[in-house]
C-alpha cells in the first residue's frame, strides 16, 4: 500500500458541547412540546370530544389501508382487486368525513403541526459536534487506471453522458463490456497484473460488487462511476449521481476512503444480501423485464400460502423465527428517517445490519405503523449472521443478482477491507437525524445553561 497522510479527522463526538448550541437545544426542544401541545389543543378547540373520533377515524382508516394492501399482495383474482379497490376507497372516505364534518382543515393543521413537533425535536437532539466522517488519505495520483464500463447500465449512461472519452481524457484504459469482454472480474484481474493501479467500474451494483472484491484482494484502490440504475453503492459513498461524469475528478484530484465489505456464501456484496420474498422474486427468469408483474405473480403463493422456505436468522444471541423476508446489509441502513429510509449514513461501521419482516397476516401488516418498535419489523445488527431454512438450498438476491445458495448460509463483514477513490470535491452523504425520544427530549427542555444533559 503508498505511503498515505490522513488529511480529514473531525472532532469527536465527545468533546464538550458549546454554550450557545446547548441554548439553542433547550429551545427547539421546548418548541417542539409547544407544537405537540398545539395538536391536542387545537382539535380539542375546534371539534371537541369529536376530536377523539377524528383521531379514532384516521388511525383506523390507516391500519385499515395497510391491512387491505396486504390483502392485494398476497391475494390474486376477486379479492386482489376489492382490496386495490379498498386501498383507494378508504383515504376518500376519510378525507369525506372531515370535509363533511368542516374539520379537514384542522387535520391539515394539526398534521403540519405534528411535523414541525417532529422536525423541532429531532434538531434538538442532533448530535454535537456531527459524527466524524471516514478518514480521507491523501494518496498517489494513479499512473495506469482502468476502467470498465457497462453500456447498457442505467439505460446507456456511459454513451448519454460520454464517459469513456472523458475517462480516457483522464488517462484511463477504458474496456467495454460486450459480447467479446462479458467477465468484470477476469477482466480486471488481468488488468492489475498487467500494471494497473486503479480499478473504476461504470456500471451496476452487481458489477461495481465483482470488482470490488478484485480491487480488495490485490490491494488496489478502487472507483466507482455512479452509471447504474438507482447507484445505491455510490449514494453511500458520497457520490453525484446525477452527474456521472464527476466521478471521474477522482483521477486527478482524489481522496482515498476505507470501507467494509460483505461476504456471503464465497461473494463479496457492497449493498446486501436478501433472503425470502425479495430473493425469490428476483430468481424468476421474468424478472428483470417485469419486474413489477413478477412480484405480483409470485408475492401470493409466498406470503398467503408460505410456499416459501421457512428461514431462521441468527444474529449473535439473537434468533428471528420464520421472516418472510430478510435483508442483510453492509453497515446498517437507516429505518427511522422517511425521507433517507435504504440508505446508510457509514460504509465502516464493521457491522452488518439486518432488517427482517415478519408478516403472516393483515393484523400484521397494520402493526408497521409502529415503524421500528413493530413487530413485524424487527432491525438488529452483528458481525456475522447465519440464514438457515428448512430446504438444502434457496435462492439468495446479492446485489441484485440472484444465486442459490447451499444453508445454513453465512453472512460476515470485511471492515476496511476495500480502499476506494473519491472525488476531494464530492456532495458527501448528509448525517443520519436522531431516533426521536420524548423522554430525552424532555431532559432537554428541562435543563438549565448549568449543566450538558446526556445522551
Amino acid at each position: 500500500m503508498p505511503d498515505e497522510n490522513p488529511v480529514l479527522n473531525m472532532a469527536s463526538a465527545t468533546a464538550p458541547v458549546p454554550r450557545r448550541i446547548r441554548w439553542v437545544q433547550r429551545g427547539l426542544a421546548r418548541s417542539a412540546f409547544l407544537a405537540a401541545a398545539a395538536c391536542l389543543v387545537l382539535p380539542l378547540t375546534v371539534a371537541g370530544l369529536r376530536s377523539i373520533s377524528l383521531l379514532a377515524l384516521g388511525v383506523g382508516g390507516a391500519a385499515l389501508t395497510l391491512a387491505a394492501g396486504w390483502w392485494f399482495l398476497s391475494h390474486r383474482g376477486v379479492r386482489r382487486w376489492i382490496a386495490g379497490a379498498v386501498v383507494l376507497a378508504v383515504p376518500c372516505a376519510v378525507a369525506a368525513w372531515y370535509i363533511r364534518a368542516e374539520l379537514l382543515w384542522a387535520v391539515i393543521v394539526t398534521a403540519f403541526l405534528w411535523g414541525l413537533a417532529l422536525g423541532l425535536g429531532r434538531a434538538a437532539l442532533a448530535e454535537f459536534p456531527r459524527p466524524a466522517p471516514p478518514t480521507e488519505y491523501e494518496t498517489p495520483t494513479p499512473r495506469h487506471p482502468y476502467v470498465i464500463m457497462n453500456p447498457r447500465s442505467g439505460g446507456g449512461k456511459v454513451d448519454r453522458f460520454g464517459l469513456a472519452d472523458a475517462a480516457r481524457a483522464r488517462g484511463a484504459e477504458v474496456v467495454l463490456l460486450d459480447d467479446d469482454h462479458k467477465d468484470a472480474a477476469s477482466l480486471a484481474r488481468q488488468a492489475v497484473y498487467a500494471g494497473a493501479d486503479l480499478l473504476g467500474v461504470a456500471g451496476g451494483d452487481g458489477t461495481q460488487a465483482l470488482v470490488a472484491d478484485v480491487a480488495a484482494e490485490t490491494g488496489v484502490p478502487f472507483m466507482v462511476i455512479s452509471a447504474g440504475t438507482r447507484n445505491h453503492f455510490a449514494l453511500d459513498l458520497g457520490l453525484d449521481r446525477d452527474h456521472p461524469e464527476t466521478c471521474l475528478d477522482a483521477l486527478t484530484d482524489g481522496v482515498e476512503v476505507r470501507i467494509d465489505l460483505g461476504r456471503v456464501g464465497g461473494r463479496t456484496f457492497v449493498n446486501n444480501a436478501s433472503f425470502g420474498a425479495y430473493a425469490t422474486i428476483v430468481d424468476r427468469p421474468t424478472y428483470r423485464g417485469k419486474k413489477a408483474g413478477t412480484a405480483l405473480d409470485v408475492l401470493p403463493d409466498l406470503l398467503a400460502e408460505h410456499s416459501g422456505p421457512a428461514l431462521r436468522v441468527t444474529v449473535g444471541q439473537t434468533v428471528l423465527n420464520g421472516p418472510v423476508a430478510a435483508l442483510v446489509s453492509n453497515n446498517p441502513y437507516r429505518v427511522d428517517d422517511v425521507a433517507h429510509f435504504g440508505q446508510r449514513p457509514r460504509l465502516d461501521g464493521g457491522v452488518l445490519g439486518v432488517l427482517a419482516v415478519v408478516m403472516h397476516g393483515a393484523m400484521d401488516a397494520s402493526r408497521i405503523l409502529r415503524g421500528r418498535r413493530s413487530r413485524s419489523l424487527r432491525v438488529v445488527q452483528g458481525r456475522e449472521v447465519v440464514v438457515d431454512a428448512d430446504v438444502a438450498s434457496i435462492p439468495v438476491g446479492i446485489d441484485g443478482e440472484s444465486f442459490w445458495l447451499h444453508t445454513p448460509v453465512r453472512c460476515t463483514i470485511r471492515p476496511r477491507a476495500l480502499r476506494v477513490r473519491v472525488p476531494r470535491n464530492r456532495p458527501g452523504v448528509r448525517p443520519p437525524r436522531p431516533t426521536m425520544d420524548w423522554r430525552r427530549l424532555g431532559r432537554i427542555a428541562l435543563s438549565t445553561g448549568s449543566r450538558t444533559v446526556d445522551a
